[in-house]
């Protein structure tokens, strides 16, 4: 490592590093970005082969790039993605070191700031970003043992049908990992059982538009918190196949069983709760509230938007939502692989700070931490519903370079340091 001394230290290189250096660039504020692995790798190598951003092109970027050879109204697939954050890299010029892994953060005793351990070395830093984003560490819920015969992997592993052993496939999740995965195994011919449980899903198109611009104009990014009980709620919302409305009732219409949220095992029997036609029923109540709040902005605008009479007819429910199972056999179902689309939990082992809860997950406001000097960037709702989108972590970046910038004001009032030799304003 040839600098040994840095103002901030960003920790990951995905879209919330890059966005972080962006605007630390901005203000001439010295800074360095680690990143383990490659540039956005988890984009890369953390999602399955056919996957493509949920948002649209013009949407789902930063402010100062667009997509390369995409439609505005496309959605990139998870190597473009990829390229494009190595684009901004470039046209930014960012101080972005790949390869190297941050084992330790530890403040300093007796003087100002952090000394953070890599494997090239170790490095001094003022202020500390922790940009590795929510997708750190995959969920499995304890359900079924390890040491039952059926296959059992995290989304994160699922690359494609033809990775999988021959035989049936429960997915278990439903938001937009859980249903694309499940309509590429259906497609590819095998029997899969999905297990439904509390979601939002949004119109992907209404009336000419995307949701993204729905959410947008209606405030709905802007929301700072989640609506009470639906804390983890996940959203049904799918780019895949140029980008289609996820209809649960459909997916059952074409094959798919769709079961409950599956809770306890034994014997080699899953068992599910009894709630499938009451998650399917509140999906459907939060996307006809949104063609209803669509409805209303149109008129109350004056916009000669087309009509949409057909986006409210859900179609009949399923023989698996009207009958569902409540208990499968696994062996006897013939599942021999079970996808738990269960989502991730952050892992921060290697931050030695006082601003975690019980949990282990940060405690913040709107990414400053209860310690002083600390950072986060790129958690869900850390500042709005759109934080965890590309564009949403931008703006969340901005706001954390501005608090940076504040405490760096702070410090040029500090007389000088003579563990270090050098006064504040030097080291900014």
């Amino acid at each position: 490592m040839q600098e040994s001394h840095t103002d901030v230290l960003v920790v990951g290189g995905g879209q919330a590093g890059i966005a972080m250096s962006e605007h630390l660039g901005q203000r001439g504020i010295k800074h360095l970005v680690i990143e383990r692995d490659r540039i956005a790798e988890r984009w890369r190598t953390g999602r399955w082969d056919s996957l493509v951003a949920n948002g649209p092109a013009w949407h789902d970027r930063f402010p100062n790039l667009e997509f390369n050879g995409i439609e505005p109204e496309a959605f990139a697939t998870k190597d473009q993605v990829a390229e494009y954050f190595e684009q901004y890299v470039s046209k930014l010029g960012a101080p972005v070191r790949t390869g190297v892994e941050v084992t330790k953060v530890t403040r300093n005793e007796g003087r100002r700031g952090f000394t953070v351990q890599t494997s090239e070395g170790a490095i001094q830093a003022n202020y500390v970003v922790a940009a590795t984003g929510p997708f750190q560490k995959p969920v499995i819920p304890r359900i079924i043992p390890e040491s039952n015969p059926v296959n059992q992997i995290h989304s994160s592993a699922y690359r494609n049908p033809q990775q999988l052993s021959q035989g049936n496939v429960l997915v278990v999740g439903a938001g937009s990992s859980g249903v694309q995965i499940a309509q590429e195994l259906r497609a590819s011919g095998r029997q899969v059982y999905l297990a439904v449980g509390p979601h939002d899903r949004p119109p992907r198109r209404y009336r000419g538009q995307d949701f993204c611009w729905w959410l947008g104009v209606l405030n709905k990014w802007e929301m700072s918190a989640p609506p009470q009980g639906a804390e983890h709620v996940t959203i049904a919302v799918s780019g895949a196949n140029g980008g289609q409305t996820v209809n649960f009732r459909t997916l059952g219409h074409q094959g798919i069983t769709l079961v409950g949220r599956a809770t306890t095992y034994s014997d080699g029997v899953l068992r599910f709760d009894p709630d499938l036609a009451a998650n399917v029923a509140s999906g459907d109540e939060n996307y006809l509230s949104l063609l209803d709040e669509a409805d209303a902005y149109i008129e109350r605008n004056g916009l000669d938007f087309p009509l949409e009479p057909e986006a409210r007819d859900l179609g009949e429910l399923p023989e698996c939502i009207t009958d569902p199972l409540v208990e499968l056999d696994l062996q006897a179902a013939g599942v021999s692989t079970i996808v738990w689309a269960t989502g991730f939990t952050v892992d921060y082992s290697w931050l030695e700070a006082d601003t975690f809860d019980e949990r282990g997950r940060p405690k913040h406001q709107k990414g400053v931490s209860e310690e002083p000097g600390v950072y986060f960037l790129g958690l869900p709702w850390q500042s709005r519903r759109g934080s965890s989108f590309i564009w949403g972590v931008w703006h969340d970046a901005q706001y954390i370079a501005d608090q940076i910038s504040i405490q760096r004001s702070y410090a040029e009032h500090l007389p000088m340091d003579s563990s270090l030799g050098l006064s504040a304003t030097a080291l900014a």
